[in-house]
């Protein structure tokens, strides 16, 4: 038997989706996440998009239709179901059957001594597994130019933050399995498995650039040799001509 779906009133709808939030007023997550092209590269890394979400300013709530409302500016989920949070407009834990695994904040003005505060143990409330916080500026906003949380036994533990380097600083994030790394007032990620960075959104166009100008090069090389072979093969060839020509006037 064929069941036509029936159309929800929008009053219902709404009450399926959470509502609408206005967008971050300052240009932290443009600059810091967007332009690198950091929600690309950790989806790209992680892999699995059908059940990985990575996804800027989604709301987070225990559940749908509550209140109870937290927006990350960064969250990943894995083993979750990514059309249901768009659907929704949202991430809502009890819909999802687990909390995100991943969460990050970065500081501005407007978000300053809440974020590592209020947000701290609205996020341990939540369950989600590791919260990060990353402060351009060095500290100025945040307590600390990088830290990160991670959920032990119900309550947040600080994960080990290390200096390597002068304007360097990294942790490990077991959620990510990655180092959350501040470099010189910019976020990365470093990934110790293949020994280098997921590159940023520049990077992958100088690489594309680069691998085109040497693809470039490689073509020149080629046919600066394809010629010498032709005329090496033509000298040779005349060359046999004139001996032949030799031999016939003996």
């Amino acid at each position: 038997m064929t069941v036509k779906p029936i159309a929800l009133p929008d009053a219902a709808m709404k009450r399926r989706q959470f509502p609408e939030f206005p967008p971050r007023a300052d240009m932290q997550n443009p600059i810091y996440l967007y332009r690198p092209s950091h929600l690309t590269s950790l989806a790209m890394h992680l892999g699995s998009p059908d059940t990985t979400l990575v996804l800027s300013e989604v709301p987070v709530s225990p559940t749908l239709g509550n209140r109870d409302i937290r927006i990350p500016d960064l969250i990943v989920a894995r083993d979750c179901n990514p059309a249901r949070v768009i659907e929704e407009r949202g991430y809502a834990i009890d819909r999802q059957g687990k909390p995100p695994d991943f969460a990050l904040e970065v500081a501005s003005v407007s978000t300053g001594r809440v974020d590592y505060t209020d947000k701290r143990l609205d996020y341990e409330r939540f369950g989600i597994g590791e919260y990060w916080r990353f402060d351009p500026t060095g500290g100025r906003y945040y307590d600390a130019a990088l830290a990160g949380d991670r959920l032990v036994d119900g309550k947040y533990r600080p994960i080990e933050i290390e200096r390597i380097g002068e304007g360097s600083y990294r942790g490990y994030s077991e959620a990510l399995e990655l180092y959350a790394c501040w470099e010189e007032g910019e976020l990365r990620w470093y990934d110790a498995e293949s020994g280098g960075y997921l590159r940023t959104h520049e990077e992958e166009i100088s690489r594309a650039e680069r691998e085109a100008a040497r693809a470039e090069h490689e073509a020149a090389r080629a046919e600066r040799e394809s010629e010498r072979a032709e005329r090496a093969n033509a000298e040779l060839n005349r060359l046999r001509e004139r001996l032949k020509e030799l031999g016939g006037s003996k």
